[in-house]
């Protein structure tokens, strides 16, 4: 994890679940980052880090990190590289977080379970999906080492992944955004469906953009580029 990313003096870097400290060790011991601010939400595990480790770069703070205002929290001191192994139910939300600031951060690694691994960079079939094409229209993502349940103690049921995550700095504009990523959501939402399906109680079924072909396939045979310019069709016909 921490080969993959660019620690300078003047890097600020964001852990998240600091655990036993192992990870956060490392961090402080194989690099000459300026600072390392930890969220952890269990007190026990906080003071046990915050005792072992005596670091001055250091700083943990007892919050869960999906409360924390990242803007308030980290914006003195960007850009931010994050490295953490997420916990596995907040995956998704703590990835949406890392979005909507995404201006804070340079790139980083985190460890989540490999099937969210292969969701997350999935561009067609099974995993595809509304969430998949949001996080990579944001960020670039890259697989790195499979982790198997075995380095664990106790070993888990499922396998893990490092993931390398960087924000895009050319992601297409999207006009009226918000009402794109609603109209994806519909698309998908019964993937085994055909578009047809889908759509067949929402107004955009009459829309000239759809013909019969169009129609009859799936959400995940789309690739994101045929979905924007799909999305563009629609929006030029649109009644003024």
């Amino acid at each position: 994890m921490i080969e993959k990313v660019v620690l300078t003096p003047a890097t600020s870097v964001l852990e998240i679940g600091c655990g036993d400290g192992f990870l956060t060790s490392a961090i402080l011991n194989q690099s000459s980052c300026a600072r390392l601010q930890v969220y952890e939400i269990d007190p026990e595990w906080a003071a046990h880090v915050q005792k072992k480790i005596t670091d001055p770069r250091l700083t943990i703070t007892l919050a869960n990190i999906l409360d924390v205002d990242l803007t308030a929290a980290l914006g003195q001191h960007t850009p931010w590289v994050m490295l953490a192994n997420l916990p596995y139910h907040i995956t998704f939300p703590i990835l949406f977080l890392v979005q909507a600031h995404k201006e804070l951060f340079q790139e980083g690694v985190v460890m989540v379970q490999e099937e969210v691994a292969q969701k997350i960079v999935a561009s067609h079939g099974k995993g595809y999906s509304p969430t998949s094409m949001f996080l990579q229209h944001h960020f670039e993502w890259k697989l790195m080492e499979k982790i198997e349940p075995t380095a664990f103690v106790p070993p888990p049921k499922v396998s893990s992944r490092l993931l390398y995550f960087k924000p895009r700095t050319d992601a297409a504009t999207i006009p009226d955004e918000s009402a794109f990523w609603k109209f994806l959501k519909l698309c998908f939402r019964s993937p085994r469906q055909t578009l047809r399906n889908n759509l067949k109680s929402t107004h955009y079924i009459t829309h000239t953009a759809f013909n019969t072909e169009i129609l009859d396939l799936r959400a995940q045979q789309f690739s994101f580029a045929q979905f924007l310019e799909l999305w563009e069709q629609i929006r030029a016909q649109r009644p003024q």
